[in-house]
């Protein structure tokens, strides 16, 4: 989460743009990202230089010898305004735009209409002094400054809700890529990527646990040209994505601008593994939404028609990890029911983590759960496992200040381990529910619907006993009442 200082340092930057003239707050996103990332390509850089001299060979350049004026770490210190923003504006500028310019990647496609918009090299001077002082770069305990700041960046845009551009919390991506395993072999998409914080997460799983891969050459082209898929409608967030991409080593991300929902989105059986957290609401072209889609769930619920999508684009074998509104999982109409019978009845649904509604504050308020299935087109549901999720290491009010009370840990290791759960009581915080019992129950996938409650009995005194005790007060109140009365009166 963007608090305190570092909260105060991007107003300023914010307040520098809006009083230089900037006062679309997509636009000062979008100026504000390309000067992150140049930042973060000197930073890169720089690293690999490191890197390089450590082990005794010669670094793969992002910036040539004769580009090398361009980095941050040289102009920033040019200590002339005028020149650093002509450098910026005429090679710098250009330089990024054109990066992979001799391919088909989505950065070149992305980049390509991007503009430089800052008006004057006094405005441009504050916000690299400004930006200069940003900690924005990813923590080893797993936090994710790049994506708090997108996120604190979008909740200044006035249409962030309506549309759904809300950023998932990196520690809940963490946990959902952890608990699916993406290996070297899958085909991850995010039908509704956003910042691409899934893919990103997935490519870092994946060079954790799997770093044989870049040994071998088939791999290592399928994980820089085949492995990756995104779809959004906001250019904005398709640029953000394909730079966050690059930074992360994704060379050629499949990204694209297209409206996942649509008929014009055709894909059919063609990943192995769906990460999302898909628009809960927000607008809807009704007319154009794919009949497929609609034979599996009829609606306008983007919600809905999303988990009919993952369906259709999974391999048979292909799994997802999914957040999905709580009303998915109860919901009384035809709609929220078909889509329910679909997935338990016609695939196979493992897992329900039930989360608590302040995961998403202080930009959403809603309950949410992460639905975790396999497509296999022949049923398989037997036993699925619900998780109620109490606390995910941050307070759940719109501060989210970091806190001891955290589930995480605990959801992944059981998750790993699902035969020692067969045991758990339902008045446990994670059991095993029977498929018959759901199917029985009108498939509601609500943990309230099976969870068991202790009570535990609590003895009160005698009636006449907390009577006495009541008078006993109101003699002891009169008394002092009549105690002040006389100090008054003197």
């Amino acid at each position: 989460m963007i608090t305190g200082e570092l909260k105060n340092k991007i107003d300023r930057i914010w307040e520098t743009f809006w009083t230089g003239g900037i006062t679309n707050p997509l636009d000062v996103i979008e100026q504000f990202t390309y000067l992150i990332f140049i930042k973060q390509l000197d930073e890169v850089e720089t690293q690999r230089e490191a890197d390089a001299a450590i082990l005794g060979f010669e670094p793969d350049r992002i910036f040539p010898d004769e580009c090398q004026e361009y980095r941050w770490s040289k102009f920033k210190n040019l200590g002339d305004a005028a020149k650093m923003y002509e450098l910026i504006q005429t090679k710098v500028f250009p330089f990024i735009k054109n990066l992979h310019s001799d391919s088909e990647s989505a950065y070149a496609r992305y980049m390509g209409d991007a503009i430089f918009k800052i008006p004057t090299a006094a405005m441009l001077s504050k916000i690299v002094d400004g930006i200069d002082a940003l900690e924005i770069n990813e923590s080893a305990e797993g936090g994710d400054s790049k994506g708090d700041l997108y996120e604190y960046l979008l909740s200044k845009v006035a249409t962030a809700g309506t549309n759904g551009q809300f950023r998932t919390p990196r520690h809940i991506i963490d946990m959902m890529v952890k608990m699916v395993k993406p290996n070297p072999a899958d085909k991850i998409i995010d039908p509704a990527m956003g910042s691409a914080g899934f893919l990103c997460e997935s490519q870092n799983y994946i060079r954790k646990n799997h770093a044989d891969l870049f040994m071998d050459d088939t791999k290592r082209e399928h994980f820089n040209n085949d492995m990756f898929y995104g779809n959004d409608m906001d250019t904005t967030m398709l640029r953000i994505g394909a730079m966050n991409m690059m930074l992360h080593g994704v060379e050629n991300p499949n990204i694209s601008y297209r409206d996942s929902l649509s008929e014009k989105n055709t894909d059919v059986d063609k990943y192995s593994l769906v990460l999302a957290n898909p628009p809960f609401k927000g607008s809807l072209d009704a007319e154009a939404v794919s009949a497929d889609l609609l034979k599996i769930t009829k609606t306008k619920k983007t919600e809905l028609l999303f988990l009919a999508l993952f369906i259709r684009i999974l391999q048979k074998g292909g799994r997802a990890a999914v957040i999905v509104p709580d009303g998915v999982l109860f919901g009384s109409s035809k709609a929220h029911k078909q889509i329910r019978k679909e997935i338990i009845d016609n695939h196979k649904l493992q897992a329900v983590v039930s989360m608590p509604s302040g995961v998403f504050k202080p930009y959403a308020g809603v309950s949410t759960a992460i639905l975790f299935f396999t497509k296999t087109g022949a049923g398989g549901t037997d036993n699925v496992w619900f998780y109620d999720m109490k606390a995910d290491g941050y307070s759940l009010d719109d501060k989210r200040q970091p806190v001891e009370d955290n589930d995480i840990p605990d959801i992944i290791a059981r998750f790993e381990n699902l035969e020692a759960e067969k045991d758990r009581k339902r008045t446990e915080q994670s059991f095993f529910v029977p498929v018959q019992e759901i199917i029985d129950n009108g498939y509601d996938l609500s943990i309230n619907k099976y969870k068991e409650v202790v009570y535990e009995k609590v003895e009160y005194e005698p009636t006449d006993v907390i009577l006495g005790k009541i008078n006993a007060l109101e003699t002891e109140i009169q008394s002092e009442l009549k105690e002040l009365q006389k100090l008054l009166a003197d």
